[in-house]
């Protein structure tokens, strides 16, 4: 236990020293490390499933996701415990508060990346479904848009055909009814249509005449459509069509198993919404709840040390450090002094050498002089 005591003392960043002096803040400060560990703990597992969906299929994918999470997690550590240790608890609440004020929004920020991958991977089932429904929307959209431009595109050719089936169906009836009136006309049925004389005469050769011009003339037009449906699908298998068909059920599994992270981000925010584009109040407050909980976990190290008055370690802790500026300032002074006492030695040597030049050179001038 003392062990893990002092773990958590310096998960804090407490000067420890100083720490061990006033047992009444040792549980404090335990309570502050383990907050700041068991975050970095949850921001090195968010980190690494987040790496691990990156590199999804890949044999390095574990290795990149444990050596990014602990990466990651130091970071979040370290940024934490720095954040806790430089708040002074010396000044009024306003201005602890103002103190804090950068910290508890960077803490927020931490708090927004470390919880949206694992808010990906609690929702994962749900992301799917979302995906696969989006997916299979899409691609309905893609054949809609297909088959629009194809239509304006050959639109000629297809009213061309669409005439020509009308016209082949008309034919078929009419073929039919004129088939059927020359089999009275032969034997001899009585209707406005026919003579009523049996056997096969004039009226029946006229009838059987008409009735070939008419079989003549849809084999004609069968022969057409055909071409013309064989252009049609020519030029839909040139324009796609053809080849795009909806998704299956494996093909959707297989496309929301590869979908990136934009795309799964996006898919947990519609989760929000039914199909009625109605934001889902349950599902909307579950997600977001998960997201405070991660944020508020974030700045709760923050929030215990604004919260806990001030005690007989932040006094310490205060005076340690006020002695230690007073040490350097004096260290300063000394030094300058030391500094400006060499000045002045080189100066004054400097000024006697000048002296000595001086005077050599004016008895140097008097000795001249006396010469002469």
């Amino acid at each position: 236990m003392k062990k893990i005591t002092r773990f958590f003392w310096f998960c804090s960043g407490a000067h420890i020293d100083t720490l061990k002096k006033y047992p009444i803040e040792h549980n404090k400060y335990v309570g502050i490390g383990a907050t700041i560990f068991f975050t970095a703990l949850f921001a090195a597992l968010s980190g690494g499933y987040a790496m691990y969906f990156v590199f999804s299929g890949s044999a390095f994918a574990v290795g990149f996701a444990i050596l990014f999470g602990l990466l990651w997690g130091t970071a979040i550590f370290n940024m934490d415990r720095y954040i806790v240790s430089s708040i002074n608890k010396e000044g009024t609440t306003n201005q602890q508060i103002l103190q804090a004020s950068p910290r508890i929004l960077l803490a927020i920020m931490i708090g927004i990346v470390i919880s949206r991958p694992l808010e990906l991977k609690i929702f994962d089932k749900e992301i799917r479904g979302k995906l696969k429904t989006s997916y299979l929307k899409g691609q309905q959209r893609k054949i809609d848009t297909l088959q629009k431009t194809y239509q304006g595109k050959y639109a000629m050719e297809l009213a061309k055909n669409s005439e020509l089936k009308k016209e082949k169906d008309s034919l078929e009836k009419d073929i039919n009814r004129s088939r059927f009136q020359l089999n009275q006309e032969v034997f001899g049925d009585k209707t406005n249509q026919t003579s009523g004389i049996t056997g096969y005469g004039t009226y029946a050769k006229q009838k059987e005449a008409v009735l070939k011009e008419k079989q003549d003339r849809l084999k004609t037009v069968t022969g057409d459509m055909a071409n013309m449906e064989l252009y049609l699908s020519a030029r839909k298998n040139y324009e796609g069509l053809n080849s795009t068909k909806l998704f299956s059920d494996k093909q959707l599994d297989s496309l929301a198993n590869v979908a990136g992270f934009s795309d799964r981000n996006w898919a947990l925010g519609q989760l929000s919404y039914n199909d009625k584009g109605e934001r889902d109040l349950d599902t909307y407050l579950a997600i977001s709840f998960i997201g405070y909980l991660f944020i508020l976990f974030e700045c709760l190290p923050v929030f215990v040390k604004l919260m806990s008055p001030k005690g007989p370690y932040d006094v310490a802790v205060s005076k340690l450090a006020e002695a230690n500026i007073h040490l350097a300032e004096r260290d300063k002074e000394r030094d300058m002094a030391v500094t400006d006492n060499v000045y002045d030695h080189h100066l004054e040597a400097d000024i006697d050498k000048r002296k000595r030049i001086i005077t050599g050179q004016s008895e140097y001038d008097l000795s001249r002089h006396s010469y002469d």
